[in-house]
């Protein structure tokens, strides 16, 4: 059986070449995402712990704030300013909220803008 050049398949070097160039592309762009969401669990876990520590709906706001920014501090996240943490509070009543938003640079002028707005409830008003 006679096979010719034309009858044969494959990939040229240019069709490889774009392959690993996605290939990179992706890749890099995981390892600039998946830490802003690694780091916006440790956030999400800092509102859980402030939630269910002790009579926390008779702590004022600067010690609901100081406890948030501890527990920020040992985590190492530092996207999250005082700026951008609420604190609501009406006898028992407590309302928290942190509302931020953070910024990847990718290449070149391409960024990646993440928002996250997380809050939790306690007491009645």
């Amino acid at each position: 059986m006679k096979t010719s050049i034309k009858q044969q398949q494959g990939l040229t070097l240019i069709s490889i070449l774009f392959i690993l160039g996605l290939i990179a592309f992706f890749t890099l762009l995981t390892l600039k995402i998946v830490p802003i969401y690694m780091d916006h669990s440790k956030v999400v876990n800092a509102l859980k712990a402030v939630k269910q520590s002790p009579d926390i709906e008779t702590k004022s706001e600067h010690e609901v704030r100081d406890s948030l920014s501890k527990r920020f501090n040992i985590n190492y996240v530092y996207d999250v300013t005082q700026d951008d943490i609420k604190v609501v509070k009406h006898g028992n009543y407590l309302k928290v909220t942190i509302e931020y938003e953070t910024v990847q640079k990718i290449i070149g002028n391409l960024s990646v803008l993440a928002e996250f707005n997380d809050s939790f409830e306690v007491g009645q008003e």
